[in-house]
């Protein structure tokens, strides 16, 4: 290897050696004239005589043991949250603390990261700086602010022997999903439905009225083509009051519109065509999604509470001190 390969640490570090054997003829002149140590000489001395050029280089300081390093086991389930879910380091935290009983903190999970390459999410994922932000709210009684909202899935087709998903054929496979939230507790109701109008919206308020385990106040929607008059006087008739937000404006019913985010990111992105094109089955599936999601999955919003634990931390009744 020419000289002019070498790095600038190994060119000086033989620069040293050779200035001993070629000009001085004596150590310590030599590290005296070159400002090093002795025992600096010598290790690259020996290093040299053993390796060549190569022991000139620099060598990894990681220590041979470390106790207190995270198992690698732990490291596992960060890479594979960080993969399958992209969660960043706050929801790993929770989901480590909630199901593995492993507590390590947020600082803990985001060096384990950077140091595998992984510190940067796909752009779909990345937080996107606004100029204009907006204060964040939250109800502090359940049912006093229930937000409503569609969500259209893509065709999912029915799978074939082989694996290979079949293309669906005409209008076959169109799905809504309504969404109910409680702005409070963040408690949801999920259903599919084939068609996206008036009568199935007045169908999942009566569906939401009957499954949500405390009275609502209010319902917020946006101005959809499936929330109009009808809608609007069914809310009235069942002692709710109905409101709608400001036309285009989503992040008004902001809470509703994340969770459909979560949604695309937790359950339809990970189905892979499991899903076939029948809304029973498909119903079947997204209530073990939304039960998994209020009585199991740690909510950011919550400190890491799933929906369901809100509400009872929001409904106990403190016993007085004898």
């Amino acid at each position: 290897m020419s000289e002019p390969q070498l790095d600038r640490q190994v060119r000086r570090r033989l620069a040293v050696l050779r200035h001993v054997e070629e000009v001085s003829g004596n150590v310590a002149m030599t590290y005296r004239y070159f400002g090093i140590s002795r025992p600096a000489y010598y290790t690259w001395l020996r290093r040299y005589e053993a390796d060549g050029v190569d022991g000139l280089r620099d060598r990894s300081r990681r220590p041979r043991t470390s106790p207190n390093a995270t198992h690698v086991d732990v490291v596992e389930k960060i890479v594979h949250l960080r993969q399958h879910y992209h969660f960043g380091p706050g929801k790993v935290q929770m989901y480590l603390r909630r199901y593995h009983d492993v507590d390590i903190s947020r600082s803990g999970v985001w060096r384990i990261l950077h140091r595998l390459d992984m510190g940067r999410l796909p752009a779909s994922q990345r937080y996107k700086r606004r100029d204009l932000r907006w204060k964040r709210y939250e109800k502090q009684r359940p049912g006093h602010q229930v937000q409503v909202d569609v969500k259209f899935v893509e065709p999912l087709p029915k799978a074939g022997k082989t694996g290979v998903s079949l293309k669906p054929v005409g209008r076959r496979g169109k799905f809504y999903q309504f969404t109910a939230i409680d702005d409070c507790t963040r408690l949801r109701v999920l259903t599919i439905y084939p068609r996206n109008n008036q009568k199935t919206a007045i169908q999942f308020l009566d569906y939401v009225l009957s499954q949500l385990p405390f009275a609502v106040e209010t319902i917020q929607t946006d101005n959809g083509a499936e929330f109009p008059s009808v809608f609007h006087w069914h809310v009235l008739d069942k002692g709710i009051q109905h409101r709608y937000i400001k036309p285009r404006t989503p992040r008004l019913n902001g809470k509703v519109e994340r969770s459909h985010r979560i949604d695309t990111e937790e359950f339809y992105r990970l189905l892979d065509g499991a899903v076939i094109d029948d809304a029973n089955v498909f119903n079947a599936k997204l209530k073990e999604w939304q039960d998994y999601y209020n009585f199991g999955r740690p909510h950011g919003g919550l400190d890491g509470q799933a929906p369901y634990e809100r509400l009872r931390q929001k409904t106990q009744v403190e016993t007085p001190a004898v």
